[in-house]
């Protein structure tokens, strides 16, 4: 009996361990499950928070890359802003050298015109000192001093070449030389004025005069022809009259 009592408190003592252990299990396994569910919880946040880690890098890349962008853009702006600039510049410094030496070239000129001008007007002939000459040198004719004539006008000539007398000082070098009977002389003389004066008022006495020199040399062929040459070029003139009287007379 007292060993069936025993076994009795045994089987419970061993009963309310085995509902002990139980009880442990079950606290166990709920231990687990709520560890479980926060460590899923916690994976979950991770992963969340990782994923708005990632999002923001992106976002922050793309933003960078933007940025990146906008700077290359900016800088290409600028270069082409700065390239427009220096052709801008080279242009007006060319435009600045063109317009310098267009002045320069343009003040030589004017200088070179305003001393040629002064040289000119330097150089001009005084009008009374030409008309004084002239006069003088017709008087050293007309007083017989046929030598000092032609001294005097080949002077003239030499100091007023201009002179709308000249012709006629040549004339009255050849007529001085016929006066001193240097007849070769007074031919090339008038032969000077025809050649370089052919319009002049003193040409036709000029060929009258070879003329008459050619016949005080005994040509007389050639003072017919030269009387004849004055006939037909220069028609109706006092020289021509006197050019037909004397080929009348000689007829």
């Amino acid at each position: 009996m007292k060993l069936s009592a025993t076994l009795l408190l045994g089987l419970c003592l061993a009963a309310g361990a085995a509902r002990a252990g139980m009880f442990d299990d079950e606290e166990a396994r709920k231990a687990v499950a709520v560890l479980g569910v926060q460590v899923e919880a916690n994976q979950k946040a991770a992963e969340q928070r990782l994923a708005r880690i990632e999002t923001l890098v992106q976002d922050r890349s793309i933003d960078l890359a933007r940025q990146i962008d906008e700077l290359k853009q900016e800088l290409a702006r600028m270069r082409g802003q700065l390239e427009v600039q220096a052709h801008q510049i080279e242009t007006l410094d060319r435009r600045q050298k063109d317009l310098y030496v267009d002045l320069d070239a343009r003040l030589r000129k004017l200088e070179a015109s305003a001393q040629a001008q002064e040289k000119q007007a330097a150089s001009a002939p005084d009008p009374v000192a030409e008309v004084k000459a002239y006069e003088a040198a017709l008087n050293q004719f007309k007083l017989g001093n046929y030598q000092a004539s032609v001294a005097a006008f080949q002077s003239f000539l030499a100091a007023y070449p201009n002179s709308q007398q000249v012709s006629s000082a040549q004339y009255w070098i050849g007529n001085a030389y016929y006066a001193l009977r240097d007849y070769k002389m007074a031919i090339a003389a008038q032969q000077k004025l025809l050649a370089s004066w052919p319009d002049s008022a003193k040409a036709p006495d000029a060929l009258l005069n070879i003329a008459s020199s050619q016949a005080e040399m005994g040509e007389t062929r050639a003072a017919r022809e030269t009387l004849q040459a004055l006939l037909k070029k220069y028609p109706g003139t006092p020289a021509a009259d006197q050019a037909k009287q004397r080929l009348a007379g000689k007829r």
